[in-house]
C-alpha cells in the first residue's frame, strides 16, 4: 500500500514541485490548506495557523510530513507587523503540527521541514557549512526560532530533518523571473558590490533533496540545500544575460537605492552567503544541475 505524505505550502512553488516528484515515485499526497477540499486533485485537510486549530485527520493519515508553509520574505515591505508574520507563519505553524501529533495516535516516521541559509547572514567569502556560527540579522534569528521548533519533533520519536534552502531557480516563479525581467528589459545590472556571493539551486534539485530526506533513514538534523557551486550576483547576472542575449548595465545598482525601492529586505539582496553543499553530497546525494549554465540552460 502507497505510504501517504503529508505536505503543508503543498500548493507553493516548491510543494507542487515534491508533489510531482512524490506522485511519480507512487506515494499519496495530501495537503494542509486554509480551505478544505480539492487542489489540482490532491485532498487539503484544513487548519488555521492563527487560530491554532488543525483537522486532527491529516496528521493521523500521514506516514511523512514536508513542512514548507510560511509568509514570503519578498513579497511585502518589512514592517514591524509583517515582519511578526514572517516569523509566527513558520514557528506557529510548526508548533501546531507538532502538538497534532501529541494528541493524536499517528504512524509518522519522518518529519522533513524548509529552513533557509538566512540563518548565515551576510558572510562575504566565508565558505560556510551547517556547523558554521549563525548570525544575529532578522532573517538568522527567524531561521533560529523556526529549527527550535522542527526539532522538537525529535523528543516524540519521529525522525527530524532541516533543509536550508539557498535561492531557488524555476522558470514557474521564484527569484528568476525577477532575475531575468531587468536584463530582458535592457536595464539589467549587478545588485550592490555585485561581488556577493548566491547559494542558489535549481528547483529540480531542491525537491530531489527534500524525497531524499524523506527516503533515507539515516539522514537527520540540517542539510544545505544549495548547489555546489555558489556564483556572485555579477557572474549570475551576466549568465543570465548570455542566455538572453542582452547586455548587462555598466554601472551596479548601488544600495541606497535598493533600500528605497524595497526597505530592510535589501540588506539581503546585497549581502550574501558562500554556501557548501559537501554535506548532502557526502549522503549520496547526485545534483542534476550543479553548475549555473547547465541550470540556465534548462530554465531559459
Amino acid at each position: 500500500m502507497a505510504e501517504t505524505v503529508l505536505i503543508s505550502g503543498g500548493t507553493g512553488l516548491l510543494g507542487s514541485n515534491i508533489t510531482q516528484f512524490l506522485q511519480r515515485k507512487g506515494y499519496k499526497v495530501i495537503y494542509l490548506s486554509r480551505k478544505k477540499g480539492k487542489k489540482n486533485g490532491i485532498k487539503c485537510y484544513q487548519w488555521d495557523v492563527a487560530a491554532g486549530t488543525i483537522d486532527a485527520e491529516a496528521v493521523i493519515k500521514a506516514d511523512h510530513i514536508i513542512h514548507l508553509a510560511g509568509a514570503s520574505v519578498a513579497d511585502k515591505r518589512w514592517t514591524d507587523e509583517y515582519k511578526r508574520e514572517i516569523l509566527e507563519s513558520r514557528t506557529k505553524s510548526t508548533a501546531l503540527i507538532c502538538r497534532a501529533l501529541k494528541e493524536n495516535k499517528h504512524k509518522v516516521k519522518s518529519f522533513i521541514s524548509a529552513s533557509a541559509i538566512g540563518i548565515y547572514g551576510n558572510r562575504g567569502k566565508e565558505l560556510l557549512d551547517e556547523e558554521s556560527e549563525v548570525a544575529g540579522d532578522f532573517l538568522a534569528q527567524v531561521c533560529v526560532a523556526w529549527e527550535d521548533e522542527i526539532f522538537k519533533f525529535e523528543v516524540l520519536g519521529i525522525r527530524t530533518v532541516a533543509i536550508r534552502i539557498g535561492i531557488v531557480l524555476s522558470e514557474k516563479g521564484g527569484a528568476l523571473p525577477q532575475l531575468i525581467l531587468p536584463v530582458k528589459m535592457f536595464v539589467g545590472a549587478p545588485l550592490g558590490g555585485g561581488d556577493q556571493y548566491m547559494s542558489w539551486i535549481h528547483i529540480e534539485d531542491l525537491s530531489a533533496i527534500f524525497v531524499k530526506a524523506l527516503e533515507d533513514k539515516n539522514m537527520k538534523g540540517v542539510y544545505n540545500g544549495v548547489s555546489p557551486t555558489p556564483v556572485t550576483n555579477e557572474v549570475l547576472t551576466k549568465a543570465i544575460a548570455d542566455k538572453i542575449s542582452r547586455p548587462v548595465f555598466p554601472i551596479n545598482v548601488p544600495g541606497f537605492a535598493l533600500k528605497v525601492i524595497v526597505g530592510e529586505f535589501a540588506d539581503s539582496l546585497i549581502g550574501g552567503a558562500r554556501v557548501s553543499s559537501h554535506k548532502i553530497e557526502k549522503v549520496g546525494f547526485s545534483f542534476a544541475y550543479p553548475d549555473i549554465d547547465k541550470a540556465l540552460d534548462n530554465l531559459i
